[in-house]
């Protein structure tokens, strides 16, 4: 008799009845919405979500009461009209900088289910929508910082061998002179060994008024390697900060000479994604001033002599050391945490960094060092008729703290919000980008234009499904109606699998559905060829099932193996929707497996295993023979 065990065939059906509860969500749609948050990760107040529900009323724009959760506010509409007509109902009213009003796909999920963390699959942009950027990069701002910064290098590098000197940036030219003579040649041993670390810049050596001037530029080939390397390393940059966001499947890649195109499907928070994309966040250690008065200094507006005026968040003025001990650059990991119930940021150093916090800490136990936050965004201001790329720098003290012990690669640090500590921790982590860029265009892309594709693709599936439904039920009889039921159970396990990874769901990924439908049915269909050929060479039917499943596996193992690896291949090579289409083959390959052997030889298992039987439903020829 052919039986599985109580505990497999409990396996089967636990696994059923949890893939269809993890499908669920996906029958019940989504809601046209407004998602209404504040720039600063703030919750909305009361006020606002009465103010936004009582506008709309009085508009007469059709709705859902506003529900507030997750510090955001989301009101639901019955149809893309009322949400668009909502949107500039609501953007009137929270006409402020405080506040971003996105448009959104709401699920209609049960609350039940909710409860329960079950969601429906994440759709990709083709299919629900999202937000595109395109970006500028300032090539030549990335230029100019660069420069600055090799400046900054060899300007510490000839202060700690002592050699008296000023070193100048201009119109990309790094000039350094030497004030004595004697130096000459120290100096220009201290510049080659700076330069041979990239050997980018070109070195030329002349005498002024008797003292030695070395000038550094870039030559046109090494500039446009600098602005190759400031695309690909904004690109990287972006990359990672989208990652660190969870967004699923999102398209980063180059455009033109200096274009960044960033598409985001499904985005429900523009605002946190744009904060996070257009911001550079860094931070700087600094020695606090204590000997001079911070107060005096701000009353006349200027700050001694090597020292420099920032203010804390409350306004405080502080007087900070000109000589930075580490900053960002010197970052090598930073996470966000809780110290003694505050809120912090872990930061690691790398071995320069440590060296000169090691020497900051040992030098002045006792004395305050100051942490400076300095967010950078860059934005496009009109003047004389023209638009210009400006950059908005704010430098804020953050933290104030007496150096009590010698430390050096690993601190923390502290001052900071809940919110501002994660995204200071995410920035540092990803990275800054190598040259300031601005947004040139936000385009969103809503649920109706993705609606033709998810009934084409909707209906793709149908087709596709009662094609080999009818073929099998036709030709293999009561077997074909066994494997067409594991079909329908195959395609429930596959949506259950991609709601609970939330992999992004796009044309391809549809694709990649048909696919398996098709791959599904290929191996029940050598399976039962495999029980039809053992009827023919005369063995019982109960035989021929066991026979039949047991020798037609190795084959059904080595396809889907072969299948799995170039699904392998394609997610390591592939971007964007290519890999959505991999990762839906990879998730079918696991799916069909498990429907096509051990689903469907339990209903065979159920049918005809549990009493003797002198033939099979299986089309073709059958066996006379009693088991």
């Amino acid at each position: 008799m052919n039986q599985y065990s109580l505990g497999t065939n409990l396996l089967v059906l636990f696994v059923v009845i949890t893939g269809c509860l993890l499908a669920l969500p996906n029958i019940y749609g989504d809601d046209p919405a407004l998602q209404i948050s504040r720039t600063d990760g703030e919750a909305v107040e009361e006020l606002a979500v009465g103010g936004i529900g009582a506008a709309l009323d009085q508009a007469g724009v059709e709705h859902q009461p506003p529900e507030s959760g997750d510090n955001r506010v989301l009101v639901r509409f019955s149809d893309v009209e009322s949400q668009i007509k909502g949107a500039e109902v609501v953007g009137e009213l929270l006409d402020d900088d405080s506040y971003v009003v996105a448009v959104t796909l709401a699920p209609r999920t049960p609350g039940w289910l909710r409860a329960l963390r079950f969601k429906p699959m994440s759709l990709g942009l083709d299919l629900r929508g999202g937000v595109h950027f395109l970006f500028e990069v300032d090539l030549q701002t990335g230029i100019n910082q660069y420069l600055e910064r090799y400046a900054k290098d060899l300007q510490d590098e000839l202060r700690e061998a002592r050699i008296s000197r000023t070193v100048t940036v201009a119109d990309g030219v790094i000039r350094v002179v030497i004030a004595n003579l004697e130096d000459r040649d120290a100096a220009e041993r201290i510049i080659n060994d700076v330069n041979s670390v990239d050997d980018t810049i070109a070195v030329r050596e002349s005498t002024v008024g008797g003292q030695p001037v070395f000038t550094l530029q870039l030559t046109d080939a090494q500039i446009k390697a600098r602005q190759d390397f400031a695309i690909q390393q904004n690109i990287v940059t972006l990359r990672r900060r989208v990652d660190e966001l969870n967004v699923a499947e999102p398209v980063v890649q180059r455009q033109g000479l200096s274009r960044i195109v960033v598409q985001l499907p499904g985005v429900q928070d523009s605002a946190g994604i744009k904060r996070i994309i257009n911001s550079t966040a860094t931070v700087e250690f600094r020695l606090v001033d204590a000997e001079g008065d911070a107060f005096e200094a701000d009353r006349r507006g200027r700050a001694p002599l090597g020292s420099l005026l920032r203010y804390e968040r409350n306004g405080t003025p502080v007087l900070l050391k000109r000589d930075v001990i580490a900053s960002g650059d010197h970052l090598t990991d930073a996470t966000s945490g809780y110290s003694q119930g505050q809120p912090a940021v872990f930061v690691n150093l790398n071995g320069r960094g440590a060296d000169r916090m090691l020497d900051a800490t040992s030098a002045n136990l006792g004395r305050p060092m100051a942490v400076l936050f300095i967010e950078q965004n860059p934005k496009v201001v009109e003047r004389n008729g023209e638009e210009v790329v400006i950059t908005d720098r704010k430098e804020t003290v953050i933290s104030v703290a007496t150096i009590q012990g010698v430390f050096s690669s690993r601190f923390q640090i502290t001052g900071l919000t809940p919110f501002e500590s994660q995204d200071l921790a995410l920035l540092l982590r990803a990275g800054a980008l190598a040259a300031p860029m601005y947004q040139v265009e936000e385009r969103t892309i809503g649920p109706t234009l993705g609606r033709d594709n998810v009934e084409m693709g909707r209906l793709a599936i149908v087709v596709g499904f009662l094609a080999v439904v009818l073929f099998m039920a036709i030709y293999y009889r009561v077997f074909g109606l066994v494997a067409n039921l594991a079909l329908f159970v195959n395609l429930i396990l596959l949506v259950a699998l991609l709601s609970v990874i939330q992999a992004s769901l796009t044309l391809p990924g549809i694709a990649g559905i048909v696919l398996t439908v098709g791959m599904a049915v290929d191996a029940n269909v050598l399976i039962f060829e495999r029980i039809r050929e053992e009827i023919r060479n005369g063995s019982t039917p109960q035989a021929s099932i066991k026979a039949g499943y047991e020798k037609a596996f190795s084959t059904i193992a080595d396809a889907n193996i072969t299948t799995f690896i170039a699904a392998l291949v394609l997610w390591l090579f592939g971007t964007g929707p290519i890999k959505g289409f991999a990762v839906v083959l990879s998730l079918g390959v696991a799916t069909s497996m498990f429907t096509a052997i051990v689903g469907t030889r339990a209903v065979v298992n159920l049918i005809y295993g549990q009493r003797s039987v002198q033939s099979l439903s299986i089309g073709g020829r059958t066996s006379n023979a009693t088991a």
